[in-house]
């Protein structure tokens, strides 16, 4: 196991509604025969993460019970229906006291994004103070890391569905950008018509 396995954690924010898609959890819809927040927990793993939190917000009871999460810790958002920015912050709040020294996050709905790019990402970490994000073709995306000495200013800052975005522009200049359009799909499961990606 390598340091930045041990010293990167994933963090998977699973805890949306879909109020787009007719109020279906995102976490649940099925992806390869399985719900979606297994196939993140699956990315994820296979890019070096060997702890992973995930946050659980909708249907928490039924993704619990239907989604195999085994050796994941689960992290429960009461807030959810106020965005992602308290999801990240529960999120990241789970992750205190563990001797993480950084969170490398990705959304639940973006299944476009497999190991290679998440494996680039981890690969730029660099201790506490590492900001670092994947790219595509330069455009700033998911999934993102977050070295431990950025989560305070990043709690205090994720508010409603912007999650840590604002902080990452005021910190422009201290982000690494990993680029990973080669290899990955950025695209969301928002709506109907998105759902031609899952497979």
């Amino acid at each position: 196991m390598t340091d930045n396995e041990q010293q990167v954690a994933g963090l998977i924010l699973a805890a949306g509604g879909g109020r787009r898609l007719g109020g279906r959890p995102k976490a649940l819809l099925e992806h390869h025969g399985h719900p979606l927040v297994e196939h993140a927990v699956g990315v994820l793993r296979a890019a070096g993460c060997t702890r992973v939190h995930v946050v659980l917000g909708a249907s928490a009871a039924a993704v619990r019970e239907r989604a195999r999460l085994d050796d994941c810790v689960l992290v429960d958002n009461p807030e959810w229906e106020q965005g992602m920015g308290t999801s990240l912050r529960a999120g990241l709040g789970s992750l205190a006291g563990t001797g993480v020294r950084a969170a490398l996050v990705s959304l639940v709905d973006q299944p476009g994004i497999g190991a290679e790019a998440v494996a680039r990402v981890l690969g730029a970490y660099d201790g506490e103070s590492a900001l670092v994000s994947a790219a595509y073709d330069g455009v700033r995306g998911h999934p993102v890391l977050f070295g431990a000495a950025h989560w305070a200013g990043i709690a205090e800052t994720a508010t409603g569905d912007q999650g840590a975005r604002g902080y990452l522009k005021e910190h422009a200049s201290a982000v690494r950008l990993v680029e990973c359009g080669d290899v990955a799909r950025p695209y969301d499961i928002d709506t109907e018509a998105d759902l031609v990606h899952l497979e």
